[in-house]
């Protein structure tokens, strides 16, 4: 196993990201990414993407990464700080202010002439007014298209769409449709795996008398 992707890896290897985009017929070289995110995602993404330069090109720092970090995240020693090529001072306090300001995000991607922006998980991740305002420079969101976030963040609209294509889904009136244990049993039975977390978060619901 490991032998085959070893030959895996060493049949994918490329000089250069130019070379690699061409060989996969894409259209954008990446190089510089600013990370719009802290902590364990921040680290996650970098070190992921560093390990597949060197499998790729045998080289972990093909690509750049720019990290957003606020006093807190230095005072801290945060570890993603040490593992970036270049970071960026933000204003502290609530995200609203660094990770999750879409302006500000935007306006440190021009100026530090990223080609991607990558936000992880929560804060700005799922505001499709990010991607919105990247592809006003010229610059690549790493996650799902504006149209994509505003149809799916809507549970309305999701529901809609996942039940267009068949997707199993609750049915909904616009009141909650399930309001005994006996009926989330039943619902979980009908819509089938995976089921077993939201039936647990609704007994406990129940439980509490929230629903």
């Amino acid at each position: 196993m490991h032998s085959r992707r070893r030959e895996q890896f060493k049949l994918e290897e490329c000089a250069s990201m130019a070379e690699f985009v061409s060989r996969h017929n894409g259209k954008k070289i990446i190089e510089k990414v600013l990370i719009a995110n802290n902590g364990i995602a921040a680290v996650k993404c970098i070190r992921s993407i560093r390990r597949w330069c060197y499998e790729t090109f045998r080289n972990e720092r093909t690509v750049k990464f720019v990290v957003m970090v606020s006093p807190e995240d230095l005072e801290a020693n945060a570890e993603f700080i040490r593992l970036a090529d270049q970071y960026v001072p933000v204003p502290g306090g609530s995200n609203h202010n660094n990770y999750a300001n879409c302006e500000l995000i935007a306006e440190i991607a021009r100026a530090k002439n990223v080609q991607a922006v990558w936000a992880g998980w929560g804060h700005a991740s799922e505001n499709p007014k990010l991607p919105d305002l990247l592809a006003k420079s010229g610059i690549s969101f790493l996650g799902p298209p504006s149209n994509a976030m505003r149809a799916l963040g809507d549970k309305i609209s999701s529901a809609i769409i996942a039940q267009s294509v068949g997707l199993p889904t609750l049915k909904w009136s616009g009141e909650a449709c399930v309001d005994t244990l006996e009926k989330a049993v039943d619902e979980a039975e009908r819509i089938g795996n995976p089921k077993m977390r939201w039936q647990r978060r609704l007994r406990n619901s129940l439980s509490s008398g929230q629903v």
